[in-house]
């Protein structure tokens, strides 16, 4: 059995008093002569809620994904939380990454473990080995920890019950548990109910939502519905064709011209 590292809950390094928690400068990002991002520049206030709005191949998951280095990019800069993530590999990478949530259209969890063991592994954001498997291994402290955070999306009274035995809305709400175990400081959520149905996407958005504003997280989000993006952000950034076409305050926004734009982007998308 691999030996347990060392851990520690205390918090990482914190950005910089008044730095925004993500600074974008002129990304780039191409798949062959496919331009998916040309010279996107962006920031987001620690706080902010942010939805990231555009037809398919707009560059929203993409723009996510580059401000984790995820993927690579071709030109630009990515500031998170203070730190040059286009500069960093490695270890202060992975430092940097641990305290972000990132909570994906599929949910991504192991469906043959239960609730409780999937909500635990968000732990491995700041500790690893086989404690963080298994809640049965885990400290009581991080069990408790996990059925909190349970709670906190309406579930706790499932953790014992199998991932593969929870409808979508459900397993939605478990992925975002997990998240929440991270201790994140930035959220990024990519279609995070896109695979819903229209009651289920409502009720698990308007959860997330009140989550994010309640803790006061940095929270960017990408979403093909508008009410969605009206409902739970502060401001709306929309991409088309790689650049951002509309950056304003969600109560700046004339809503029907906004429809109406991304009606005309989702026809040329």
């Amino acid at each position: 059995m691999a030996t347990e590292a060392s851990h520690t809950d205390a918090p990482l390094a914190t950005a910089a008093a008044g730095a925004p928690d993500l600074r974008v400068r002129g990304l780039a990002k191409a798949y062959g002569r496919a331009v998916i991002l040309d010279g996107v520049d962006l920031e987001v206030s620690r706080g902010e809620a942010v939805a990231l709005l555009g037809a398919n191949g707009a560059g929203k998951s993409t723009l996510l994904r580059c401000c984790l280095k995820l993927v690579g990019f071709e030109a630009g800069t990515v500031d998170l939380l203070d730190q040059p993530v286009h500069a960093l590999e490695g270890g202060g990478l992975r430092r940097v990454r641990a305290q972000v949530g990132f909570v994906f259209q599929r949910h991504n969890l192991v469906r043959r473990l239960s609730v409780l063991d999937n909500v635990l592994h968000g732990v491995q954001a700041r500790a690893f080995g086989p404690t963080t498997w298994f809640q049965a291994l885990a400290p009581a402290a991080w069990r408790e920890e996990a059925l909190a955070c349970l709670d906190q999306v309406g579930l706790a009274h499932l953790a014992r019950r199998r991932a593969d035995q929870l409808s979508g809305g459900q397993s939605q709400r478990v992925a975002i548990a997990r998240a929440l175990m991270q201790r994140p400081r930035v959220v990024f959520a990519d279609e995070p109910v896109a695979s819903l149905d229209p009651q289920a996407a409502a009720e698990v958005m308007n959860l997330f939502g009140a989550l994010m504003r309640r803790a006061g997280r940095t929270f960017v989000f990408t979403t093909h519905n508008l009410d969605h993006a009206l409902a739970h952000a502060d401001r709306v950034v929309g991409l088309k064709g790689g650049r951002i076409e509309l950056d304003a305050p969600v109560a700046a926004i004339d809503h029907g011209r906004l429809h109406t734009l991304y009606a005309e982007a989702s026809r040329r998308g």
